[in-house]
């Protein structure tokens, strides 16, 4: 039997703060949270790890979009193209390690090639230690030469919709992804701010999906796209980057279908300052427009969690998500609502909010320390000083 005890000055327990407290861990699961005074009757039978007087306490962290088997070079298609299983499987379990050690303990694989994420999701149950818990889309669905096609995700129409759904589920995936509009790492696809299937057709995916108990993800920039995702009954909408035609338009009409739906709108933020590279031309120029939009998404009421979209570029490393804290709170959130953001509230659109995501008795001891103060300075996310990942001592 594994317990034992951790101390620290201050916690954020996925919705608010308080301090100095204490976890009693055993066996993967945290079992109380209590004052560091009212501890006493545990320390008797297991170990204590006091991070002292500047540390503080939080959930691990989720990210509710990446890609593993991208490596963030500055052609990360071109490297998936020149590996072969093995090698990209040996990358996606460095990748997911990276983030592991950044104190992300849960993230969704949103496209990967072949299935290797379930390779890895059922490497990680066995070892929970060596990286985090991987809620794995498989090949996102496409049309026919649509965008992200070369990861054998291509289907149009409903018996080829309704099959691809089902493959998923009897594969294990977690969540279905479907490439509502087009996006920027295809030559020869479709626009970004166009949409690549019908409301129809995503309907039949959402249906066919719920029915097998699985959530779906739907990549939309295009307000057509987003639009129709949410008609449709899509359960997180990703990239959000209201793209017309004529540039970025977050207009009444969107921002209100997407607040008003309940829908978790998964925005793409996080960036490493020190890595070299810009956005594509068509997300870049267009940004701020964008970012203003995520803004007013959060400020409407709309469910906002992050998903970093790990490893399309160099900016996006996979441990890159702490840093979106700090871009969330530029919006005018709260530290309570941008930690929320990447904690409690990802877990809830992961489908996993009973069990990550808290600081709480009866959840998963997927535990982040840091040293400093989150709530003051965001920057204090990235000075690691403990990873658990149920209850496995990572750093």
């Amino acid at each position: 039997m594994s317990q034992y005890v951790i101390s620290a000055a201050r916690m954020f327990d996925g919705t608010r703060w308080s301090g100095p407290r204490s976890l009693y861990v055993e066996d993967g699961r945290i079992i109380d949270v209590t004052g560091v005074d009212d501890m006493d009757a545990y320390l008797s039978v297991t170990e204590l790890i006091d991070y002292g007087p500047d540390s503080c306490l939080l959930p691990g962290l989720i990210d509710t979009h990446v890609h593993l088997a991208f490596d963030a070079s500055a052609d990360p298609v071109t490297a998936l193209g020149d590996r072969d299983d093995d090698e990209l499987l040996d990358h996606m379990r460095r990748a997911a390690r990276s983030a592991l050690e950044a104190g992300i303990t849960t993230v969704r694989d949103l496209g990967d090639r072949g299935y290797l994420a379930m390779a890895l999701v059922r490497e990680f149950e066995q070892n929970p230690g060596r990286g985090p818990h991987i809620v794995s889309a498989g090949p996102p669905l496409t049309p026919v030469g649509g965008h992200c096609h070369f990861l054998g995700g291509e289907a149009e129409g409903t018996a080829d919709l309704h099959e691809a759904v089902r493959e998923r589920h009897a594969r294990g995936c977690g969540v279905v992804k479907i490439m509502a509009s087009g996006g920027n790492m295809t030559p020869g696809s479709t626009a970004p701010h166009a949409s690549q299937y019908t409301i129809d057709e995503l309907r039949t995916v959402v249906e066919e999906a719920h029915l097998l108990g699985l959530r779906v993800a739907a990549h939309a920039h295009g307000n057509r796209a987003i639009l129709d995702a949410v008609q449709a009954g899509v359960d997180t909408l990703e990239h959000v980057s209201f793209l017309t035609p004529d540039g970025c338009d977050p207009n009444e009409e969107v921002l209100a279908a997407i607040a008003g739906s309940g829908v978790f709108a998964s925005v793409t933020l996080g960036v490493d300052p020190e890595a070299p590279g810009t956005p594509p031309m068509t997300i870049a120029t267009q940004l701020a427009r964008i970012q203003a939009g995520y803004g007013a998404l959060h400020a409407r009421g709309a469910r906002v969690v992050v998903g970093s979209d790990a490893g399309i570029a160099p900016f996006k490393p996979h441990n890159v998500l702490p840093h979106a804290v700090a871009e969330l709170r530029a919006l005018g959130l709260t530290a309570e609502a941008a930690l929320a953001a990447v904690t409690s509230r990802a877990a809830e659109a992961a489908g996993l909010g009973d069990r990550k995501g808290r600081i709480a008795a009866g959840y998963d001891a997927d535990v982040l320390v840091v040293d400093g103060d989150p709530a003051n300075d965001p920057a204090a996310l990235l000075k690691v000083a403990g990873v658990f990942r149920t209850g496995v001592r990572v750093h």
